[in-house]
């Protein structure tokens, strides 16, 4: 079990208008007009110590222009650790980037990966795709064998980019949004994507996936269990921390819902040595009504505790529980590093007898 503390990198979304469809101006209005620069120094000054990276997509939050001043407005010591493609949101790219029909539109965005996997070199940064565009609205909208073969190709080439650069690939799901039915739209699908890369004859050994929580609580997806399964097969690569109701991508605050599942995903973390090999704990927070600064602050002190009280469960006692699937003895361990001792047993036993 790893006792260092894994650092941590905060996607810079998180400090934006945060807009909806239902108020497309944001809730946060007041930074509408705020330039990158200017928001990084926000939330540097915000955050203070507890912040170890930020994150940006590209082009839109970072590019070749704004990214000397936004690395000086980082200071010391904040660091830029990931930059994902960003170009889902652009009008252009409706109908997919990689899986786009317009040959020309699948090119430009071949173009902007080898664009951001240059820049994440010259960063030293990792790249990132969530390709949240590429899917469909309608049963019959597509040509599967094409819009597969386009997807895959395309990832193809990306990793051959990154492989060059000398840039960690990190690949993240969802089911839904913006694209009603995403393609990559579960853990199953992101391994069998990278391996059929693999099996094109490319070297696919830099590759790891993104773990966003609230996308897998949204296709019932179970924390810890595929986090062990991701560490078995070597693609555990990164974690984008959050919560929700599971309907949705809410990107709630973290341990808000699913606190038990948060605390199982924590421990199986630290058994799998996450972090030895400098991976982070990203957070993917959309604070729509919050204080912005303070949401994100909440959630890394949530993390840390949470992650505190699964250093403190006795791995013997769990072992034994788990080896004979006993549900009773696992969460016997469990709620007594939660307070629920036997000196509370035995208050309790007493209170009843009062």
């Amino acid at each position: 079990m790893a006792n260092r503390r894994v650092k941590n990198s905060v996607g810079i979304w998180a400090f934006g208008p945060n807009a909806t469809r239902f108020v497309p101006g944001g809730y946060h209005a007041e930074v509408a007009s705020e330039d990158l620069v200017t928001r990084t120094t926000r939330v540097v000054n915000g955050l203070g110590e507890w912040l170890d990276g930020l994150e940006y997509h590209y082009p839109g939050e970072i590019n070749e222009q704004n990214a000397d001043r936004i690395r000086r407005a980082l200071g010391k010591r904040v660091d830029l650790y990931a930059i994902p493609l960003g170009i889902f949101s652009n009008p252009r790219y409706a109908l997919g980037s990689f899986i786009n029909p317009d040959a020309t539109k699948r090119q430009e965005t071949l173009d902007a990966c080898r664009r951001a996997i240059d820049l994440c070199a010259a960063l030293g940064a990792h790249f990132l795709v969530w390709p949240g565009a590429e899917g469909y609205n309608y049963p019959f909208q597509r040509n599967w064998d094409h819009t597969w073969g386009w997807f895959l190709d395309g990832l193809a080439e990306v990793v051959q980019h990154c492989n060059r650069r000398k840039v960690r690939f990190l690949l993240e799901h969802k089911n839904s949004e913006p694209a009603m039915r995403i393609l990559m739209r579960d853990i199953g699908t992101t391994i069998y994507c990278i391996k059929r890369i693999g099996e094109m004859g490319i070297d696919v050994a830099n590759v790891g996936v993104n773990m966003d929580w609230q996308h897998l609580i949204m296709n019932g997806e179970p924390l810890a269990a595929h986090a062990a399964l991701l560490a078995r097969e070597g693609l555990l690569g990164h974690q984008h921390a959050n919560d929700g109701w599971g309907t949705f991508d809410d990107d709630n605050m973290v341990g808000t819902n699913l606190f038990m599942q948060t605390l199982a995903l924590a421990r199986t973390l630290q058994d799998v040595n996450y972090g030895a090999r400098g991976e982070r704990l990203g957070f993917d927070l959309y604070p729509y009504t919050e204080d912005q600064v303070a949401a994100v602050k909440q959630s890394i002190l949530n993390w840390e505790f949470i992650d505190g009280l699964a250093r403190k469960l006795d791995r013997n006692a769990l072992a034994d529980a788990e080896a004979m699937a006993d549900a009773v003895a696992a969460y016997r361990e469990v709620y007594r590093v939660l307070g629920l001792t036997d000196a509370f047993i035995e208050r309790r036993r007493r209170a009843r007898q009062a």
